[in-house]
C-alpha cells in the first residue's frame, strides 16, 4: 500500500490524486495516514506502508510540510519518503536536513517513468537528498485527460455509480478535481510557486470536457475547476475560462455543479461579461475568489500584482450586483514590506466597499528566494527601488514588526467576520436544496454546501453527497445553520 497525502490548495490536491492514479496501476494506494499499528479502514495498511508520496504545501511557510514529514519519518523510519508538490529550493533544503535520506521527485516525473512495482520503491535511490529544479516547458505534466492518470475514456454507468463504484481514484466520491492548467503569468514579489510550477500551461479543452464527464459519470456531484490562477486559462492557447466554462455545461451531460478556481483580477476584466452570463446557469456554485491581496496601491505595485484595487472592486460590485446572495472570496496580506497605517486603512476601506463573505486573512512571511523577502530587510528607498522598480513606499524601516501584523490581522478579521455574518444573515428563512460533504466540527453535525457554495450545518449525521431540502434558520460569520424541511 502507497501513502499519497496532499495539502493546500485543489490545485495540489488534484495533482495528488493524479499521482496516486499512476501509483495505483502497480499497488493499491490511501489517502489517509496510517497509524503505526492501527488498520485503516479497508484493513490493509496494519502493516507498514510501502512509500508515502507527500504532495506538500509551503505558500504559507515550511511548518507545516516539514511536520509532515517528519511525522511520517517518525512513524516509519524504514519506509520511503518522496516530496512532490509546491517545494521550493530552501523547503528542500530544510527537508533534506530534518530527513536525510527523503527523495524528491513531481508529476512530471511519474507521468514519464511510474515506477514498475513496489520492489523499485523501496530500493531506488535516485533523487535521494537532491535539488530539483523548478518545471520546464519540456517538463509539463500531461493534459489531465490521459490512461497514465487513470481516468477512463468510457465513464462508470449510472447503476455502477449509484452503486459507489469508482471508476476514477480520488479522495472524495462526489468532488472530481480537474486541473485546467499549471503555472501563471504573473510573478508576485511574496510568492514561491511561479518559482516552482513556471509559466502557464493550458491543458486541452477537449480533454478537460472528457474528463469532466467521465467524473460525472463515475459519480461526482461537484466539479472543481482549478489551477494556479484559472482566470489566465486558455490565454497560451487563444481561449479562456469562461469559454471553457460554457463548453463544459454544452457537452457534459448529468447532474452536477461547477466550482470554478481562483483566478487573478487583471485576467477576468477581459471577459468578464461572458463570465457573469455562466453564472446564470444553476450548474454553476454562485461562488468566485478573486485574490485582491491588499486596498493600498502602492502596496499592490510592491508586490508587482499588476491590477489595480480599483479592477478588483469594479469586479465585486458586478457579482454582487448581478446575483442575490453572491458567494464572493478574496484573500488579504497584511504587515507586507512597507505598508504604512496608511495603506492599511485602505485595505480596510475596500473590505468593507465590497463586503466578501469569503477571506482569507494572512499575516506576511516572506518566502526565501522572493522579492518581497529582498524588500523586508530593505532600509532605504534605494533598496527598494531596487528590488522593484515600481513602488512609493516609506524611505526606512520596511519590514513591519510582528505586533504591528497581529494588531491589523485581527482588526480586519474582526471587520470581516461582522460583514460575513450579516450577509449570512440574509439566508435567514429562505428554503434551498443541499448537498451533505462531510461531519462537522461540532459532534453530531454535518455540513452541507448551498447553491452559492455556502457551508450549511445541520444537526445529525448524513452521509456524504446527499441532496436534501433544508431551511435555514441561523446564521454564523462562517456557516449557515438549518433544519431539514
Amino acid at each position: 500500500m502507497i501513502v499519497v497525502l496532499s495539502q493546500g490548495c485543489a490545485a495540489n490536491f488534484g495533482d495528488g490524486e493524479k499521482i496516486a492514479r499512476i501509483l495505483s496501476r502497480k499497488s493499491e494506494v490511501t489517502f489517509t495516514f496510517p497509524e503505526p499499528g492501527a488498520a485503516t479502514t479497508n484493513e490493509k495498511v496494519a502493516t507498514a506502508p510501502e512509500a508515502f508520496y507527500l504532495n506538500v504545501c509551503t505558500v504559507k511557510g515550511n511548518a507545516g510540510a516539514l511536520k509532515l514529514l517528519r511525522k511520517a519519518a517518525s512513524a516509519y523510519p524504514n519506509v520511503p519518503i518522496y516530496i512532490t508538490g509546491c517545494a521550493p529550493k530552501d523547503f528542500r533544503e530544510e527537508a533534506i536536513q530534518a530527513v536525510p535520506q527523503v527523495q524528491f521527485t513531481t508529476l512530471s516525473e511519474l507521468e514519464k517513468d511510474p515506477p514498475l512495482s513496489s520492489s523499485t520503491l523501496s530500493s531506488s535511490t535516485e533523487g535521494r537528498g537532491s535539488i530539483i529544479s523548478s518545471t520546464s516547458k519540456s517538463n509539463r505534466p500531461k493534459s489531465p485527460w490521459s490512461n497514465a492518470n487513470g481516468l477512463k475514456k468510457t465513464g462508470a454507468s449510472a447503476s455502477s455509480a449509484a452503486l459507489g463504484v469508482r471508476n476514477v481514484l480520488r479522495e472524495s466520491p462526489f468532488v472530481g478535481i480537474v486541473n485546467i492548467e499549471e503555472g501563471c503569468l504573473d510573478a508576485c514579489a511574496f510568492c514561491s510557486t511561479h518559482l516552482v510550477k513556471g509559466r502557464l500551461h493550458s491543458f486541452s479543452p477537449n480533454d478537460i470536457v472528457d474528463q469532466v464527464q467521465a467524473l460525472v459519470d463515475d459519480g461526482c456531484l461537484e466539479i472543481q475547476l482549478t489551477g494556479q490562477d484559472c482566470a489566465c486559462y486558455g490565454f497560451d492557447i487563444g481561449t479562456n475560462l469562461a469559454e471553457l466554462t460554457q463548453r463544459i455545461l454544452t457537452h457534459v451531460n448529468g447532474n452536477y455543479r461547477i466550482r470554478l478556481g481562483m483566478g487573478n483580477p487583471r485576467h477576468v476584466l477581459g471577459y468578464q461579461e461572458a463570465l457573469l452570463d455562466c453564472f446564470t446557469d444553476e450548474r454553476i456554485y454562485k461562488f468566485i475568489h478573486i485574490p485582491v491581496q491588499s486596498g493600498s496601491e502602492n502596496v499592490l505595485k510592491a508586490m508587482n500584482r499588476r491590477h489595480t484595487a480599483r479592477d478588483y472592486a469594479t469586479l465585486a460590485h458586478a457579482f454582487n450586483e448581478r446575483f442575490d446572495k453572491f458567494t464572493l472570496s478574496t484573500d488579504l496580506i497584511v504587515g507586507y514590506p512597507g505598508e504604512t497605517a496608511a495603506d492599511f486603512n485602505d485595505t480596510l476601506t475596500l473590505l468593507k466597499e465590497t463586503r466578501p463573505t469569503v477571506c482569507n486573512i494572512t499575516r506576511f512571511v516572506a518566502r526565501p528566494g522572493t522579492v518581497a523577502a529582498r524588500l523586508e530587510s530593505a532600509t532605504s528607498m534605494a533598496h527598494l527601488e531596487s528590488a522593484t522598480n515600481t513602488a512609493q513606499l516609506a524611505p526606512a524601516n520596511l519590514a513591519v514588526p510582528d505586533t504591528v501584523k497581529h494588531e491589523r490581522s485581527a482588526i480586519l478579521a474582526e471587520a470581516f467576520q461582522q460583514i460575513a455574518l450579516e450577509n449570512n444573515r440574509k439566508w435567514i428563512g429562505d428554503e434551498c436544496i443541499v448537498v451533505t460533504e462531510k461531519p462537522g466540527h461540532r459532534n453530531g453535525t454535518t455540513i452541507a454546501r448551498n447553491t452559492a457554495y455556502r457551508p450549511v450545518a445541520l444537526q445529525g449525521s448524513f452521509p456524504a453527497g446527499q441532496t436534501l431540502r433544508v431551511r435555514i434558520k441561523d446564521a454564523e460569520p462562517f456557516a449557515l445553520i438549518a433544519d431539514l424541511q
